[in-house]
């Protein structure tokens, strides 16, 4: 019986340890082309980053501007997904072509305001509350609940 509460000791220590995120506010904590991203798309400045691991190894980074913009960036500095303020927009040079052309033809007068890229596409909140869903090609698929 004690050797099976040392065993679970450790494998709770483990998994207690293997999910730790550690915090930042110096974005040399970043890879350089997340870097290069924040730096060429937004003028705020970093307020925070939390380090998400998962075992050992970086899996995340989520970053907030001081403008209140959350940006999360894969283990290798690419974007997966941005929210601004209601009153903002995603930066133009972030969102691909085809979809910011679709929302600018079947949406009049509205911001995007949240991007997520995924396997399957990309994600789209709008200012007016609307969501619509992107293949990974920029084609719209759907509007979404």
């Amino acid at each position: 019986m004690r050797q099976l509460l040392i065993i679970l000791a450790v494998i709770t220590s483990v998994f207690t340890a293997s999910a730790r995120s550690n915090y930042s506010h110096n974005t040399a904590d970043l890879p350089n082309s997340a870097q290069t991203i924040l730096k060429n798309n937004f003028k705020a400045k970093v307020n925070h980053i939390k380090i998400e691991k998962d075992f050992g190894k970086i899996k995340e980074y989520d970053v907030v501007l001081t403008d209140g913009t959350e940006v999360t960036f894969d283990s290798h500095g690419n974007w997966k997904d941005i929210e601004v303020r209601q009153n903002a927009s995603v930066p133009a040079s972030l969102v691909p072509k085809a979809i910011a052309d679709y929302v600018r033809q079947n949406q009049k007068n509205v911001k995007i305001t949240g991007i997520e890229k995924n396997r399957s596409g990309y994600e789209v909140e709008l200012s007016n509350g609307v969501e619509m869903k992107f293949n990974s090609d920029g084609q719209f698929i759907r509007y979404d609940k």
